[in-house]
């Protein structure tokens, strides 16, 4: 018997912790002694919303949101390139400079989910920042990204130069700000049930096996 998951995975393309839980929480699901089929549907969060295009150092814009020095900036920094290793994924944090605007990843997301592609184009935004130092709002690359993904590449472009699924995005936004989402990762189970954070994989398969009723 296959257990079905349908998890609802609210987070941002510019945050690193969500990398973490993600891949945590999928193995986390293949530790699971039974058989699962999990399906994901990636939901936006913008935790800089009014980032300007051009984006901002990212030394200087965790000091200004989060008061960190930069000895304390360049020690989460390392921790987090530490949890990715253990979890299977690089972070290139010499390549990573920047925090940039994610509201038109978001729109393609929304497509792609559509389209049968999320899954794909997700993990390839998150390589394309995490690991290869590449600007997740600039129009060339996410078109790039569409098509590595297997969407097309000019209907890619014509969203983008478009406001199409704008009003989608902000409004799923919106709905999980309501429910009292404000800060990711945040995935919900099934409807129901609330896991947060890049827990340990151990964290997440003991809570999953309480949800499905092990």
């Amino acid at each position: 018997m296959t257990i079905p998951l349908k998890i609802d995975f609210v987070s941002d393309v510019s945050c690193p912790w969500c990398v973490i839980g993600l891949n945590a929480l999928e193995q986390a699901i293949e530790r699971l002694p039974m058989d699962i089929s999990a399906q994901f549907h990636f939901q936006p969060f913008e935790l800089n919303p009014d980032m300007p295009p051009g984006g901002q150092d990212i030394t200087e814009h965790i000091a200004q949101k989060y008061g960190a020095t930069p000895e304390q900036s360049a020690a989460n920094r390392e921790a987090i390139r530490a949890r990715g290793e253990a979890l299977g994924f690089q972070f290139s944090m010499d390549k990573r400079g920047r925090i940039y605007n994610t509201f038109d990843a978001h729109r393609l997301l929304h497509w792609a989910e559509l389209e049968g592609r999320q899954y794909a184009l997700k993990r390839a935004l998150f390589t394309a920042y995490f690991t290869d130092g590449r600007d997740p709002s600039a129009h060339e690359v996410l078109t790039a990204l569409a098509a590595e993904a297997g969407l097309d590449q000019d209907h890619a472009a014509r969203i983008l130069a478009s406001g199409e699924y704008a009003d989608e995005v902000r409004e799923r936004e919106k709905m999980y700000l309501d429910l009292g989402i404000h800060s990711v990762p945040a995935m919900i189970i099934n409807d129901k049930y609330l896991l947060q954070g890049g827990q340990p994989v151990e964290a997440f398969e003991a809570a999953l096996l309480q949800i499905i009723g092990a």
